[in-house]
């Protein structure tokens, strides 16, 4: 059965964010940069259907959890990441998908872009364009499928907490915006810790 991706694209495309679930009776107050209690935490992974990696937890539970990392926060309507507006929530209990699963699907897709009409007559031509722009956007926004855009890097990177699937407590940079690619941050060869992070987030810990 053939996919309709432009259906598909607007599906995710509504996935739930932070934004919605913000309201304009909440108030910054409704997040305080304070640390979490144990049941804050618990209640917040049940709402969004996840575990966090235990050094994550740790963090919230000792730690502010403002400052260079989106704080997680319940707004009026429920939990969520506080200056975080790319982390789709619908897509937070589907397991993180490893780049190397995805390569021979992304070169595919690359290599059947529809770059001419050739032998198409002009709709055609553009009934075909407008299904890969939307196969590729739904593609780009499951690249990030349980993860957390934990930090806002600037110039449209960010760092990525995986919460569900095998990679669960990795971290990962977001470097699209130039590279197209989504790299694992590693320290001594050595996948980085949250903690580790923490205290080297100056460091370039993405191998280009």
């Amino acid at each position: 059965m053939t996919t309709d991706w432009i259906a598909e694209a607007q599906r995710v495309a509504r996935g739930r964010r932070f934004d919605e679930l913000s309201s304009p009776t909440s108030r910054q107050s409704a997040c305080p940069a304070a640390p979490l209690s144990e049941a804050e935490i618990c209640e917040a992974e049940v709402e969004l259907g996840i575990a966090f990696p235990d050094q994550y937890r740790e963090y919230l539970l000792r730690q502010d959890a403002g400052g260079a990392v989106n704080r997680l926060c319940r707004s009026a309507t429920g939990w969520g990441w506080h200056g975080d507006s790319d982390t789709n929530y619908d897509l937070l209990t589907t397991a993180f998908p490893h780049p190397d699963s995805y390569r021979a699907y992304e070169d595919e897709l690359v290599a059947r872009e529809p770059l001419t009409e050739d032998s198409l007559n002009h709709n055609a031509y553009q009934a075909a364009c407008e299904q890969w722009n939307a196969e590729y956007e739904v593609f780009q926004e499951r690249k990030t499928s349980g993860a957390v855009f934990i930090q806002d890097n600037g110039c449209g990177f960010s760092t990525l907490l995986v919460v569900t699937g095998p990679d669960h407590g990795s971290l990962w940079f977001d470097g699209r915006a130039t590279c197209d690619q989504i790299l694992p941050l590693n320290l001594d060869d050595q996948p980085v810790s949250f903690t580790d992070w923490l205290a080297r987030r100056s460091m370039d810990l993405a191998g280009w």
